[in-house]
């Protein structure tokens, strides 16, 4: 059984599945680049352009083996991200906003498919609605709850900039850093 850390799926994966995954991950932006922490652009056109760049995000998150990513994951600071809004559906949101978070949150651990190996806790609402467009240029909206909805917040915050290590405790972003820090080897 696969389990789900904001972003990603940890699961057991066949050489081919984990190759494929490694070829993803390596088209994914890492941390500290600095699209991350780029503010993401609203999109003005809806072409083919557009639609070819949501399926080649659609696939590498397929790939990478998770539930969501962000256009400035992949370099483009625009406001788009595509997610799993529920059980083997893939979406694409196009200048996404959050029009209703419940008053009631919840704690949970959430990896990114930018910062491999961290896992934080972030404080998140239960359930949200998601209005925004799809590839195509029509209106889309979401009910989420649980796993999708704090997905749907996690993109939504990589667009704005925000990464989980600007959303958790000081002691976790610490230990997160000090993860993240590169190491001097002496041999």
């Amino acid at each position: 059984m696969a389990k789900v850390e904001g972003e990603v799926v940890e699961e057991e994966l066949d050489a081919e599945n984990e190759a494929r995954r490694r070829l993803a991950l390596a088209q994914i932006r890492q941390y500290p680049d600095v699209a991350l922490k780029m503010a993401a652009r609203p999109v003005e056109h809806f072409d083919d352009e557009l639609r070819s760049f949501v399926e080649r995000m659609k696939r590498l998150m397929r790939d990478a083996h998770g539930i969501g990513l962000a256009a400035n994951q992949v370099g483009t600071v625009q406001r788009l991200f595509v997610f799993t809004p529920s059980k083997d559906v893939v979406a694409a949101v196009v200048n996404p906003e959050i029009v209703e978070r419940s008053d009631e949150s919840d704690v949970a651990e959430e990896g990114c498919l930018s910062i491999q190996g961290v896992l934080v806790p972030i404080e998140r609402p239960m359930r949200i609605t998601l209005a925004g467009k799809d590839e195509n240029g029509e209106d889309v909206r979401f009910e989420l709850d649980d796993i999708y909805a704090r997905a749907a917040q996690h993109e939504v915050d990589h667009l704005d900039g925000v990464l989980i290590i600007d959303r958790t405790t000081p002691e976790s972003r610490r230990e997160a850093l000090a993860l993240l820090r590169p190491r001097i080897v002496i041999s």
